[in-house]
């Protein structure tokens, strides 16, 4: 869909002069672009003999034209709040995060003090500020910070007695609140008008836009907003294209909603119930919580808490009814599941599914799992039987995997089997990537160099497959309507993004494969170079030959 399809059609515009990754000519530096569609790619000179005075000309001056990322995990709403709310990855300690919460609460009008991001891992002193001491420093104001992975959040007093959250699970003596009282929380803060709530996804959509993803699969479910949240995300695919109230064209939106159905005619009745059509039941309906939060369900003990091991909170036979009933419609179903154990319960379920109804329908409608850090071999075979797409966070692996950080001091060595990227693609694993934003920033580069210096070197990938796996695998997982989607070859979208960059060139993770792949005999195309310490800086991104954002630096 594009904003004024009549009006593309009749547009034309040639980019020269630079470098465009595209399987059709490995060397192509020019391609040209007929309404919402490539309509060619090439050489230089080709380039010259077709330019005519119809077509706007746009010189790329060496940059790179490459399909648009697909973030295939995000939070619109909740990404907008972190981006315009108090910002904590920089705090240190508790009083850090008071001091903050004060100066918020003194600078901004009434209502409820939003802040996203603080840490206790990168904390000298992890102890916690109580909710006695943040209803102090906010001035009496209701207050809700989310963690870095969203899974518990600190609250005040006065929003835990306003949320009812006492003797609610989750609910403790100080004021981390997890489970089920850290949605009751998260429901009384994100308590927003429509109007609001648009406006924290326009920031957020705008700020994608800048980072040049052209889609964005946006994981709803009934924890984490309303159905009114979803309304408004699905409702940036309008039918005359995705637009704000500018008329100005936004990434196009693949909406998911978690919610749990128990047989085939309840999971009709909920899909007909939203109002608006989304892709499936999946994303973030959740079998387990996050490593963070030591919510993640898993086999053994927490290592720096013995006698925990996580929470489940869907059980096997439960998973599998879902699982079951969204094969007999033949939509996507999936879970947010990240630790071993609750990785073995939604294979038991896959197990019961495929039982109940056929392996062949259980496979066919192409059911997703968010996450899945934690996978042994076992686990990355059954989720091959089952053609599971998995959905990664790459990111992850890069804040959290290395040295003394989070998943070392959370699991030990056994953090060295996590985010098995190189063994899931081994094994035949389908799997895309996304940033599961607010919870990591929307900076695709970074996520493609993660996958390249993965923390354990056996699981790392190339640049290209990572690349890959951030275009073309997003709308693949998600099943859409165009196979094209995602590479620039004649008759495909429109949907790409221009970057500036310092180098091209192959990069592999492994080293005895680099001259061979750099052989220009071996037609790979190249991509930036990503150990230069900066990421290439987005000058223009289109989707369906619709400009989303410019930087103003590309010019006729």
């Amino acid at each position: 869909m594009t904003d004024s399809p009549a009006a593309a059609a009749r547009k034309v515009t040639l980019y020269r002069n630079g470098s465009v990754y595209t399987a059709a000519d490995p060397f192509a530096t020019a391609m040209l672009v007929d309404g919402d569609t490539v309509a060619w790619v090439g050489s230089e000179q080709a380039a010259t003999s077709i330019a005519d005075s119809s077509m706007e000309v746009i010189d790329l001056q060496g940059a790179l034209l490459a399909p648009g990322f697909v973030d295939s995990h995000v939070h619109l709403t909740e990404a907008g709040i972190a981006l315009d709310s108090l910002q904590l990855a920089g705090v240190r300690s508790a009083a850090e995060v008071l001091d903050a919460v004060s100066s918020a609460s003194a600078s901004s009008a009434g209502g409820t003090v939003l802040g996203h991001g603080w840490d206790e891992t990168t904390w000298t002193n992890p102890a916690l500020p109580s909710r006695e001491e943040i209803e102090r420093a906010a001035g009496g104001r209701k207050v809700y910070l989310a963690r870095v992975d969203a899974h518990s959040a600190l609250v005040s007093s006065s929003l835990a007695a306003s949320a009812g959250l006492e003797g609610l699970d989750g609910f403790a003596a100080d004021s981390q609140v997890k489970r089920g009282a850290h949605t009751a929380a998260r429901q009384v803060a994100r308590q927003l008008p429509a109007d609001t709530l648009r406006g924290y996804q326009r920031r957020a959509l705008a700020e994608a836009a800048a980072n040049g993803y052209v889609a964005l699969a946006e994981m709803a479910a009934p924890h984490i907003g309303t159905v009114e949240d979803l309304r408004v995300a699905a409702g940036w695919n309008s039918a005359s294209g995705a637009v704000d109230d500018a008329a100005h064209p936004v990434p196009e939106i693949l909406p998911y909603w978690g919610e749990l159905a128990t047989s085939e005619d309840h999971a009709r009745s909920i899909l007909d119930g939203l109002g608006v059509p989304v892709l499936g039941l999946a994303g973030d309906l959740n079998i387990d919580g996050s490593i963070g939060s030591r919510t993640a369900s898993l086999r053994a003990d927490y290592a720096d808490a013995p006698g925990e091991r996580g929470s489940q909170y869907l059980s096997v036979a439960e998973a599998a009814a879902h699982l079951a009933a969204c094969s007999l419609l033949g939509v996507q179903a999936g879970f947010h599941v990240i630790g071993d154990a609750g990785l073995d319960a939604a294979l038991d379920a896959l197990d019961l599914a495929a039982a109940e109804v056929g392996e062949q329908r259980v496979r066919a409608a192409g059911h997703r799992f968010e996450h899945v850090e934690l996978a042994d071999p076992a686990a990355i075979s059954r989720l091959a039987r089952y053609s599971v797409t998995v959905s990664a966070q790459p990111v992850f692996d890069a804040l959290w995997g290395g040295g003394d950080s989070l998943y070392q001091q959370r699991l030990g060595d056994r953090r060295l089997g996590m985010n098995a990227f190189a063994s899931l693609y081994a094994a035949g694993v389908p799997i895309c990537f996304g940033s599961d934003t607010p919870v990591t920033p929307l900076r695709p580069w970074s996520s493609v160099r993660a996958c390249l210096e993965h923390t354990n070197p056996a699981e790392r990938i190339s640049a290209r497959a990572a690349f890959l796996g951030h275009t073309r695998a997003g709308w693949r997982a998600a099943r859409y309507r165009n196979p094209m989607a995602g590479q620039l070859v004649p008759g495909a979208p429109a949907s790409f993004a221009v970057w500036e960059v310092e180098e091209l060139m192959v990069q592999v993770a492994d080293g005895r494969v680099q001259s061979w792949s750099t052989d220009p005999r071996a037609r790979t195309p190249l991509l930036p170079a990503l150990d230069t310490g900066t990421d290439p800086v987005c000058l223009q991104t289109v989707r369906d030959g619709q400009e989303l954002y410019a930087s103003g630096a590309l010019g006729a």
